[in-house]
Formats: C-alpha cells, sequence, structure tokens
C-alpha cells in the first residue's frame, strides 16, 4: 500500500448499502463515502461512482436507503461492492424489502436511512448525492457497525491513489 492511500485509510468510514428503485428496476451497492451533512434538514451525502449499474436507478427513482452494515456482513459488503453481471440480481437470496420509492432496504443490517433525493454536485471521479432523511431504524441495537478498515482493501482501491501528491 503506498503512504497515500495508507493516509487516506486512517479516515473513519463505515460499510453501507445504498439501495435505489425506479420504473420496476432496483439496484444496489456497497458504499464507504456516507455522511451526515445536515441537522436541519436531516441530510445524508453519498459519494456514488457515475459507472455504478445504480446510478442512474438512483437519480431517476428521486430516492434511495441507506442500510448500515454490521461486522461480520463482510460477504455482504463484497455482494454489493461487485459489478452487476447482466441478467443477475445481487439481491437474490439476501432478505430485503421495499422502502421509500422501493428502494430495497436490507432486512438484516444494523439500521437503514431513507431518503428524498435533494441534490447530486459532481466531485471529481464521482457524484455527491445528498438526501433528505425521512425515514429510518435501528434494527439491531447491540450490533457493532463494519467499519471500512476491516474490510482489509477487498475493494483493491489503493491502487487507485496517486504515488504522490
Amino acid at each position: 500500500m503506498n503512504e497515500i492511500a495508507e493516509l487516506f485509510g486512517r479516515i473513519t468510514l463505515g460499510v453501507y448499502v445504498v439501495g435505489a428503485a425506479h420504473g420496476g428496476r432496483r439496484g444496489a451497492f456497497t458504499a464507504a463515502w456516507v455522511t451526515q451533512a445536515s441537522y436541519r434538514p436531516l441530510l445524508l451525502a453519498v459519494s456514488v461512482n457515475p459507472q455504478n449499474a445504480s446510478h442512474g436507478i438512483l437519480k431517476a427513482g428521486g430516492g434511495f436507503a441507506v442500510s448500515v452494515l454490521k461486522r461480520g456482513q463482510l460477504e455482504l459488503a463484497r455482494r454489493f461492492g461487485t459489478r452487476a453481471q447482466a441478467g443477475h440480481d445481487k439481491l437474490d437470496g439476501v432478505a430485503w424489502r421495499p422502502g421509500h420509492k422501493g428502494s430495497p432496504v436490507l432486512q438484516e443490517a444494523l439500521a437503514y436511512f431513507e431518503c428524498e433525493l435533494v441534490s447530486c454536485t459532481a466531485a471529481g471521479d464521482h457524484e455527491l448525492v445528498v438526501g433528505r432523511v425521512i425515514g429510518g431504524r435501528i434494527l439491531d441495537p447491540d450490533a457493532v457497525p463494519l467499519t471500512y478498515a476491516d474490510t482489509g482493501g477487498m475493494d483493491r482501491s489503493d491502487a487507485l491513489y496517486p504515488a504522490s501528491f
């Protein structure tokens, strides 16, 4: 791992599955760049790769759900962190329910948030998506959140960092 990747690895991040639905289509993907952005109104910001298959569904659907993963759900993070194969639904075999606007909410998650899309802003090679929180619940109050550090670099993102500033 290079020094810059190691530096950014010190930022405390959780691991989440973001779900979206629109017009009979649905999708979900693993995200680590999720944060509260405001108290009034309650806002969450999510950094989304526009190349992600679910990106268009999220924007067209006008809302999304954020399921907070817990320790022990590394394989679930891996499942939703891989590219979708044509004709393969990543949600098959996973306990989920439709949330606001049909956005998938993982039933075995630690907690979830349901959001109305407020804005999208280009942010380098990603897009910063902001949603107003309209609902949510803690599903497993005794669970410990899965952190990005717990994933051990499973996404191989260290190769994306430059060698120097």
